[in-house]
């Protein structure tokens, strides 16, 4: 095979997995963004409202899409595979997949970064939420990813990757800060 042939097959196939990365598929249906079906499972999946009409829905579909495959897997120290994987190897891996941007790899690193400072009401998609779940209550130990109307995904140590809600009264308690990365 020549070069120009392989060059251009490989185009071709990295163009079809970059259209098809978020796992949910445009419809052409009028004034619908993405498939409703698909939208409707991602929000049952991940415990939020999500329209198919909705353009911050529309823009924020691949955050959406790849965390909600990663739910249920189990929390492991250090990890960074399906196999296992801690809260801050989860938002690192989320933000490369989903972004493109490569995150430092510890939840201190990562709480030390330079970014946006946000508050709790101000959170957008996509935005760090960081807590402080040790003894040391002023020590940061804990990141998530903030979804949207109060819920982030994070790896729990005891239920591994969910979404859980900053109403509840641990995350209200343990609550320390918002981010938002550049």
């Amino acid at each position: 095979m020549s070069k120009y042939l392989i060059t251009n097959c490989s185009v071709l196939i990295l163009f079809v997995i970059l259209m098809s990365s978020c796992g949910v598929q445009r419809t052409s249906q009028p004034g619908a963004l993405y498939d409703p079906k698909e939208v409707a499972d991602l929000s049952r999946k991940l415990g939020i409202e999500l329209s198919n009409i909705n353009k911050d829905d529309d823009k924020n579909m691949g955050l959406y899409a790849e965390s909600s495959l990663w739910l249920g897997v189990p929390y492991r120290y250090g990890g960074q595979t399906r196999k296992g994987l801690d809260c801050s190897g989860f938002a690192s891996i989320i933000f490369q997949k989903v972004y493109g941007k490569k995150l430092p790899r510890s939840t201190n690193d990562l709480a030390d970064m330079k970014m946006h400072h946000v508050s709790k009401g101000s959170l957008r998609t996509g935005d760090l939420v960081f807590f402080a779940t040790t003894g040391n209550k002023k020590k940061i130990s804990h990141v998530g990813i903030y979804l949207k109307d109060d819920c982030f995904i994070h790896a729990s140590t005891s239920n591994g990757v969910i979404v859980s809600s900053l109403k509840e009264d641990y995350y209200k308690r343990t609550w320390k800060k918002g981010g938002r990365v550049r």
